[in-house]
């Protein structure tokens, strides 16, 4: 598009009317703007070249409020997830596999008891799990427990 650039569009749309919906069709594959087009609001991702298959499905699935990428970046970015060093920052990077099974039926507000039977531990083993996730997530109460969860997608509201 001569002399705007369509990213530039892209926003320009979004901003003006945000319950459009965008499918942007670009000869262009490299991940910063890929990302870049999924962040100005993208609904679906197609590069130039791509079956009309492909493009109907993109149609399809943006309709039924879904993104959509081509196939060649659907790969590139299930690589990437794959590949992806978990944040060192993240809290619930440093809850062990069994802590995180607890957080989950906390979450869903099982009590130690139930979560025991569920796992196979004794009730004081269940205790134990979920004092030290709670201390390692910096969470208080029940409450507090449910809250992040939301927020994380563990559970939903």
């Amino acid at each position: 598009m001569p002399r705007l650039h369509g990213l530039e569009v892209l926003k320009q749309v979004r901003t003006s009317s945000p319950q459009t919906r965008v499918i942007v069709l670009s000869m262009h594959n490299d991940e910063p703007y890929v990302i870049e087009a999924l962040r100005a609001g993208a609904s679906a991702y197609l590069l130039k070249g791509s079956e009309s298959e492909d493009i109907a499905q993109a149609f399809k699935e943006v309709m039924a409020g879904r993104r959509y990428l081509s196939a060649p970046l659907s790969e590139w970015a299930i690589n990437a997830l794959a590949t992806r060093v978990p944040d060192a920052n993240d809290p619930l990077a440093s809850l062990s596999p069994r802590e995180r099974e607890v957080l989950q039926y906390a979450a869903e507000g099982y009590g130690n008891p139930e979560i025991a039977e569920k796992l196979f531990i004794s009730p004081r083993t269940a205790e134990t799990h979920r004092t030290n996730l709670m201390r390692k997530l910096g969470l208080q109460s029940q409450t507090d427990l449910v809250r992040f969860s939301i927020r994380r997608g563990i559970i939903q509201a």
